[in-house]
C-alpha cells in the first residue's frame, strides 16, 4: 500500500534525479524527451563551413568624384575656390570588406560551393575558415540560372563535407543550417523539412527544398545538413514580406549543385538543353477539355519557329507527359528535365494530342550560356541616363539593334545600382520592354511612368534576357521614391 508520505518521497527523489540529469548532461535530458541533439554534428562539421566577404568597386553618384585638395582645410575660403574650378572625373571607390554570405568546402584542395549572387558583384573575395585563417578566393565559374558558384582557395588538407541524397529526405525530418547571418559567423539554426520539389517564380531549374530553418542575409550559400551530418542542400532564398526570416526558407538540392559544380570545374560554364516551347500548367479544367484523365504534364502554348520542337513536329496544344523516359508530372518539371539533357542528343517525347498518345523523336538544342547571351545584347545605345528611383541607368536602343533583337520597343539596362532592382534580379544588359501594362519607348517615358507609381505599390517590368522574356515584380518603398 502506497501512502501519501511514500508518494511524496518518491516524487521528490525523481525530481532531484531529473534536475541532476539536466545539470550534468543537458544532451541526455533532451534525448530522454525525444528532442534532437545537434551538438556533435556542429562540432564535427562546423569546420567545413566558411564565411565569404568581398571588396566591391562602387561608383559614386553619377560616377563623378572630385580630386583631393591637399594641404587646404575645408573651412578655408580657398577650399571652395579650388573645388569650384577643379574638374570632376569618374573613378570607382573601394568599399570596405563586407560579409556577403557563406559557403562550404567540397574538396580537400580548396574547392568551395556557394551561391552565385554571393560573389557575382565581387572584385576581390576573401574566404575565412573556422580556424580564423583567411584566403583569397578565385571564382571558377557561376551559374545564374541555379544560383550556384564554385570558388577556389589555395589550400590543402582541408576538412570537406559529406554529401547526402536529397531524394531520401522526408518531409518533417530535422535539418540544420550553419552560416553567417548578418555577419555573425558560424551561427547554427535548426528546423524541419517543410516540403520538397518546390517551384519558385523565375526559377526553372531547381526543385527547391523548403524548410522552416531560420535563414537571414549572410546565410546564403551555406550548407543544409541532415541529422547524419550530410549536406543535402545549399541555403539560397527566403520568402519574406519584411526582408527578415518568416518561416519559409528554400535550399538548392546538393545533387543539383554538384552537377553544376562539376561542369564549372571542367569548362567554367554550363551546357543546358532546350527545345524551344512556351508552356503552362495543366489544370483540371484544361485536362477535361483535352480529354486527359489526369491534370498532369506541360501544355505547349507556342513553339519557336525552326526550333528543336518545331523541327520534330511538336505543336501548340500538345501536352508533354514524358521526356526522355522521365515523367512530367507538372509543367515546372519540363524545364528541369530538358535543361539537364545533353544538347544535341536525340530523345523520345510522349505527348497527348487529339485524344491519343504520340511518341515523337526530338534532337535537343542548347541554351546559350550567360556570357554568350550577354555578347548578343546591344551596347551603348542612345541617350544614356543617370540612375532613376529603381537604381537603373537606361539607354534607348537603335533601330538596327531592335531589328537584330526582333523587338519593336524597349530600353537597354546600362547599369544597376544597389537597390530594389538589383535585389529583384535586374542586371546590366537586360532589355526592359514594358512597365505594367505600357510598352516603353523612351527613357523619359519610362521615368515618367515610374514616377507616377506611389510608394508601397507593386510594379511589373517585362524583361528580355537572351531568349527569355518574363515579368519581374517589385514593390516600391519610400527609400526608392527618394532616389
Amino acid at each position: 500500500m502506497i501512502t501519501y508520505t511514500n508518494l511524496m518521497v518518491k516524487t521528490s527523489t525523481m525530481l532531484r534525479l531529473l534536475l541532476l540529469l539536466l545539470i550534468v548532461s543537458p544532451t541526455a535530458f533532451a534525448q530522454m524527451n525525444g528532442l534532437p541533439d545537434f551538438t556533435g554534428l556542429v562540432e564535427k562539421h562546423g569546420a567545413m563551413v566558411v564565411n565569404i566577404s568581398a571588396i566591391q568597386a562602387q561608383a559614386s553618384l553619377n560616377g563623378q568624384v572630385f580630386p583631393e585638395i591637399p594641404g587646404i582645410p575645408e573651412n578655408s575660403p580657398f577650399y571652395d575656390f579650388f573645388k569650384k574650378h577643379m574638374q570632376p572625373f569618374s573613378m570607382p571607390r573601394r568599399s570596405e570588406p563586407k560579409s556577403l554570405g557563406s559557403g562550404f568546402i567540397i574538396s580537400s584542395d580548396g574547392y568551395i560551393l556557394t551561391n552565385a549572387h554571393v560573389v557575382e558583384a565581387a572584385d576581390e573575395i576573401t574566404v575565412k575558415l573556422n580556424d580564423k585563417r583567411e584566403f583569397a578566393g578565385e571564382v571558377i565559374g557561376t551559374d545564374r540560372k541555379t544560383d550556384i558558384a564554385l570558388i577556389k582557395i589555395n589550400a590543402t588538407d582541408l576538412p570537406m563535407v559529406t554529401q547526402g541524397d536529397p531524394e531520401k529526405l522526408r518531409v518533417g525530418e530535422w535539418v540544420i543550417a550553419i552560416g553567417s547571418p548578418f555577419g555573425f559567423e558560424h551561427s547554427v539554426t535548426a528546423g524541419i523539412v517543410s516540403a520538397k520539389g518546390r517551384s519558385l517564380a523565375q526559377e526553372n531549374y531547381v526543385p527547391f527544398i523548403q524548410t522552416d530553418v531560420a535563414i537571414n542575409p549572410g546565410n546564403s550559400g551555406g550548407p543544409l545538413f541532415n541529422m547524419k551530418g550530410e549536406v543535402v542542400g545549399i541555403n539560397s532564398q527566403i520568402y519574406s514580406r519584411t526582408g527578415g526570416f518568416m518561416g519559409l526558407s528554400f535550399a538548392i538540392p546538393i545533387n543539383v549543385a554538384t552537377e553544376i559544380a562539376d561542369q564549372l570545374k571542367v569548362s567554367g560554364k554550363i551546357s543546358r538543353g532546350r527545345i524551344g516551347v512556351m508552356i503552362q500548367e495543366v489544370t483540371k479544367e484544361l485536362a477535361d477539355s483535352f480529354g486527359l484523365a489526369d491534370n498532369k504534364g506541360a501544355l505547349v502554348v507556342s513553339v519557336e519557329k525552326d526550333g528543336p520542337a518545331d523541327r520534330a513536329g511538336i505543336k501548340a496544344r500538345d501536352i508533354i507527359l514524358d521526356f526522355d523516359g522521365k515523367e512530367v508530372a507538372i509543367s515546372a518539371d519540363l524545364p528541369r528535365i530538358v535543361g539537364n539533357t545533353k544538347p544535341n542528343s536525340g530523345v523520345s517525347v510522349k505527348v497527348w494530342r487529339d485524344g491519343s498518345l504520340k511518341n515523337i523523336k526530338i534532337e535537343v538544342g542548347e541554351i546559350p550560356s550567360d556570357d554568350a547571351a550577354d555578347n548578343r545584347k546591344p551596347r551603348h545605345g542612345k541617350k544614356t541616363e543617370t540612375s532613376n528611383r529603381l537604381g537603373l541607368a537606361l539607354s534607348e536602343i537603335t533601330a538596327e539593334q531592335k531589328k537584330q533583337l526582333e523587338i519593336v520597343n524597349g530600353l537597354l539596362v546600362e547599369d544597376v545600382q544597389p537597390g530594389i532592382a538589383s535585389r529583384s534580379g535586374i542586371r546590366s544588359g537586360d532589355i526592359i520592354l514594358g512597365l505594367n501594362s505600357k510598352d516603353v519607348t523612351s527613357v523619359q517615358q519610362f521615368n515618367e511612368l515610374l514616377n507616377q507609381v506611389k510608394s508601397g505599390k507593386n510594379i511589373a517590368l517585362l524583361v528580355k534576357r537572351g531568349d527569355v522574356t518574363t515579368f519581374i515584380t517589385m514593390k516600391l518603398t519610400d527609400n526608392d521614391s527618394k532616389k
